[in-house]
């Protein structure tokens, strides 16, 4: 079979079949994924609830890095950094004084930009729904993220919050945000590895999250940010039971090794 961007392997586990990583064995050897892509390798750090670390060909990334600063002390310091919208769970300043150095460079949605203080917007583009930019080789794309639910328009506006594409050379990924399954989320194409929301009354929940991806059909997915309050969080295991033949589901340790219930 001729191997394309579509079918490369990973970790040794093949494209084209559904893959449940066990939550509780890669708790238990707080593994990462490692991508191996026409670009280079990329491995997945998952940190906690939104928070991720890639450490990728053009450097390393963090999205959303929120909590103590020494969460993130073994990973290397922060080359660019993506900031999806302001809530506490994905948007600190003292987490980013924390672990930015001179040289880190972020992107935020232009709310985010707004509020932040001046030694922050000195490194900092703004970059709004539908917008593209740059990091060295890296191209971006601002997609929009938003709640379409009439009961939860309030947490996520339209027009305000960022998901995130980051195109690396044969190999994209989508960073969904805090969104639901929106007409720009089910509209993606060629997406090789998501990371999608779920958790209500926040998000969306699995069977909506799921569905989307459906559609999307990236060749990955991590579900993440599913805790939620309430009764809102949802389990990464049913979401993957969900998920159609053909779409790998890796499931990190978000958590702290907490095994959702299957």
């Amino acid at each position: 079979m001729k191997t394309t961007r579509r079918t490369f392997l990973i970790s040794g586990a093949a494209a084209g079949s559904m893959t449940v990583l066990p939550f509780a064995a890669q708790a238990a050897a707080h593994t990462s994924n490692v991508f191996n892509t026409p670009a280079g390798d990329i491995t997945v750090h998952p940190v906690e609830h939104a928070s991720i670390v890639l450490e990728t060909p053009v450097g390393t990334i963090y999205v959303d890095p929120v909590g103590d600063p020494s969460l993130y002390a073994n990973f290397p310091r922060p080359d660019l950094v993506m900031i999806t919208h302001e809530h506490g769970d994905h948007y600190n300043v003292d987490t980013l004084n924390g672990v930015i150095t001179d040289a880190t460079v972020m992107f935020a949605n232009p709310a985010v930009f707004d509020m932040m203080p001046e030694n922050l917007q000195a490194v900092t583009t703004s970059i709004a729904n539908g917008e593209t930019g740059m990091f060295d080789t890296l191209g971006i794309e601002a997609i929009p993220a938003y709640n379409i639910t009439e009961e939860r328009l309030n947490f996520h506006p339209e027009g305000r919050d960022n998901g995130y594409i980051l195109g690396f050379d044969g190999f994209r990924i989508y960073v969904s945000g805090d969104t639901e399954d929106t007409p720009e989320m089910r509209a993606l194409t060629e997406i090789d590895l998501a990371f999608v929301s779920n958790n209500l009354p926040f998000t969306m929940d699995m069977e909506a999250a799921a569905s989307a991806v459906n559609e999307f059909a990236p060749t990955y997915v991590y579900p993440y940010h599913y805790r939620g309050r309430d009764g809102g969080t949802q389990d990464p295991n049913a979401f993957a039971e969900l998920v159609d033949d053909g779409i790998e589901v890796r499931i990190g340790d978000w958590y702290g090794g907490d095994v959702m219930p299957s």
